[in-house]
């Protein structure tokens, strides 16, 4: 890295590998190579209180490094010696950007990057860490700190192609137009290669055991493991083992519908279902597996993003029910879907358009067949409902496990086959709501998670006698 400048690197890892340490001395590598003024960076966290203890550490190394500098309360910034900046800021949202926009930062530094839920703000910051001067400019970077853990965990993961890359250099990422975007990498700290902390405090890493919530935090923090579920909603209830499994073929006895949330700009959510009427399964290797009447799974679905995290397609309600139908004759099971719960602001006419109506007009294929148009019926979105469907997600997740006490299952449960990537990927880390932990971030790639709690809402209700648009 110091050969050859990297534009963004993320270290990551576990508790206690002195990552807020080194992000400051990445800063001061440039301090005192008669850039002056010219070198200034800007480091962040959500709060001005989270910045305390970056702010602590600064003060203890610091000083005994450059004796002249100083520290300004009231501006919250270190001005060293030769005129260098390093100013420490809160950043919540991505409309933060607007409080630096035109600034000029050659360095930026990111403390605990996953407690962000989105990459937006971290994004946009990007356009300020430039310089006019040729040197400085080529040292420009931007750095980052995190653990395994956070509302952020999922985009972070996916933006760093973590754990496979770690140390790799990943240099054929392409930005929203298509253009080749600098190289970055993550680089992986443990708290075993801390041996000051570990000399110091001999009981450190048994003091995290103790003080992690659930095997999920626990596995981030010594561990700094990226194979967890975590954010919190749902990681104590889900589990890959029990709840992914394999397709199988859908007895004809069984219920099948789907589930729709909307998106443009942001991506839209269509799952397919199966409801069990309590009849046995033959599994794709040939062992029979019992249901109960009323278990729900999620056989298929289509999730309108353009490989990013919540970035959507922006595709017409036409073009969606086109996409639908298509999909459903490819699978075989046209005839058989019926219409399920749909967010409700499909249903809602603007200008004289309706998402609902569009979808339910007649699709034309492009082999100049035609088909009915996609229908929908209205999910509850009723004061409470949205709790209520989380809470109800998480009862469903439950009663998909085997019984502690032994013996057979009784309430039903949900499953979701292994080729339903997206509900994978996103579901089972969505995280709870810092002020309402009873809901979910709705900062956070939701999408998904959306359209499975209506589905979930009405997990035992007949949805045929529901009203659908377009329906005779």
């Amino acid at each position: 890295m110091a050969s050859k400048p990297i534009f963004e690197a993320l270290y990551e890892g576990t508790r206690g590998g002195g990552k807020t340490d080194t992000l400051i001395m990445d800063f001061c590598q440039d301090v005192d190579r008669g850039f002056g003024a010219e070198w200034q960076g800007i480091l962040f966290r959500q709060t001005f209180p989270q910045l305390q203890d970056v702010i602590a550490k600064s003060k203890k190394w610091l000083p005994q490094i450059w004796p002249g500098a100083q520290y300004n309360e009231a501006f919250h910034h270190w001005r060293f010696p030769g005129g260098e900046l390093l100013l420490f800021r809160q950043f919540k949202r991505e409309d933060d950007y607007w409080n630096y926009h035109g600034h000029a930062y050659p360095w930026i530094g990111w403390e605990e990057l996953t407690t962000w839920p989105s990459p937006a703000g971290y994004k946009r910051m990007m356009s300020t860490c430039r310089s006019s001067h040729a040197e400085v400019a080529r040292r420009a970077r931007v750095r980052s700190t995190t653990n395994p853990y956070g509302p952020g965990h999922n985009w972070v993961k996916h933006r760093f192609r973590l754990p496979a890359s770690r140390g790799k250099l990943i240099k054929d990422s392409l930005d929203d137009d298509g253009r080749p975007e600098p190289t970055r990498v993550a680089i992986h700290g443990n708290i075993h290669e801390n041996k000051i902390l570990l000399r110091a405090d001999p009981d450190y890493i048994q003091r995290l055991r103790s003080s992690a919530r659930n095997a999920a935090e626990l596995a981030a923090w010594i561990d700094g493991s990226w194979d967890i579920v975590a954010g919190g909603m749902l990681d104590d209830v889900w589990d890959p083992k029990v709840h992914v499994l394999e397709q199988f073929r859908i007895p004809a006895s069984w219920r099948i519908d789907r589930s729709f949330d909307w998106g443009s700009t942001r991506p839209f959510s269509v799952g397919w279902w199966a409801v069990s009427d309590g009849s046995d399964v033959r599994l794709a290797d040939g062992r029979v597996r019992a249901t109960v009447r009323g278990d729900l799974f999620r056989i298929g679905e289509w999730y309108g993003w353009n490989g990013k995290p919540n970035e959507g397609l922006r595709m017409l309600a036409t073009d969606i029910a086109r996409g639908v139908v298509e999909r459903e004759l490819a699978w075989g099971i046209r005839t058989r879907v019926r219409p399920g719960p749909a967010d409700s602001s499909i249903f809602d006419a603007e200008n004289g358009n309706c998402i609902a109506v569009d979808m339910a007009r007649p699709v034309r294929l492009k082999d100049g067949s035609q088909h009915k148009g996609v229908q929908w019926v209205k999910a509850d979105k009723s004061p409470g409902s949205r709790k209520a469907g989380w809470e109800q997600l998480r009862i469903a997740l439950r009663n998909a496990k085997p019984p502690e006490h032994g013996g057979p299952r009784e309430q039903p449960g949900l499953y979701v086959f292994s080729n339903c990537e997206q509900f994978q990927r996103t579901v089972p880390v969505l995280p709870r709501d810092d002020k309402d932990p009873e809901d979910v971030d709705s900062d956070a790639e939701d999408h998904v998670g959306d359209e499975v709690r209506y589905r979930v809402r009405q997990m035992n209700l007949a949805l045929g006698g529901g009203r659908t648009i377009g329906s005779h």
